[in-house]
């Protein structure tokens, strides 16, 4: 998610199920609005730090990360103490009676959470969260990208994606490559908020062509 260190205008990032563990890329990102991070591999909620300097942060989904621990309340508690400006966490609405409790049952975060040996561009715990996600049943996968994907498009006043086009997936794809056309997807649409016209039209043409070059091998291969 390195992208996003050059992205400060970005509003809604979508990144769930994706094996991410660090979220110090984010913190550049001032406008962000609306954060998805469902079903990834953050550890610790000392995470939060990099997400404490971003002014506009509203709504937040961080649910199924191992960060959430076996205690609920301790967790939305700390969330929200370091947080406080959230309306909606996990899909869930944030009360002021539960701001005010945070202050009492959450933990601040006052530092950014330690980093473990890097070796080739990898931490062991990002390895094993790569290798491990790609074992999420395709049903699962396909609804929660979808879901996502669509709400991103609805960002830019695009139709929705249909399910049968979304999952037109050969039967010798892996989940890995539903994941990749997924994230590939999301990363164009988001990007797209941050051209102009004539950018836009850049785009526009570039689609034409692949689509007629797309078109003429089908017909070739007939």
């Amino acid at each position: 998610i390195s992208i996003c260190r050059d992205l400060p205008n970005i509003e809604v990032i979508t990144f769930s199920v994706n094996g991410i563990s660090d979220l110090e890329p984010l913190h550049r990102c001032q406008n962000l609005s609306e954060l998805y991070l469902r079903r990834n591999n953050i550890t610790s909620l000392d995470e939060l730090f990099y997400l404490k300097t971003l002014p506009r942060l509203r709504v937040l989904w961080l649910a199924e990360n191992p960060c959430c621990g076996p205690d609920p309340h301790r967790y939305r508690m700390t969330v929200l103490r370091n947080l406080p400006s959230l309306q909606k966490l996990d899909n869930q609405a944030v009360t002021e009676e539960e701001l005010s409790q945070a202050l009492v049952d959450g933990v601040e975060i006052t530092a950014p959470p330690a980093r473990r040996s890097v070796e080739n561009g990898w931490s062991g715990s990002t390895a094993s969260s790569a290798a491990g996600s790609t074992t999420e049943p395709e049903s699962e996968l396909l609804s929660c990208s979808l879901e996502e994907t669509n709400k991103t498009q609805e960002e830019l006043d695009m139709k929705p994606v249909p399910r049968d086009k979304y999952s037109s997936f050969s039967p010798q794809e892996t989940d890995c490559s539903h994941k990749k056309r997924n994230n590939v997807l999301n990363a164009i649409l988001l990007l797209m908020k941050e051209l102009d016209a004539e950018g836009l039209e850049i785009i526009q043409q570039t689609v034409v062509r692949r689509l007629q070059a797309f078109q003429k091998r089908e017909l070739q291969e007939e």
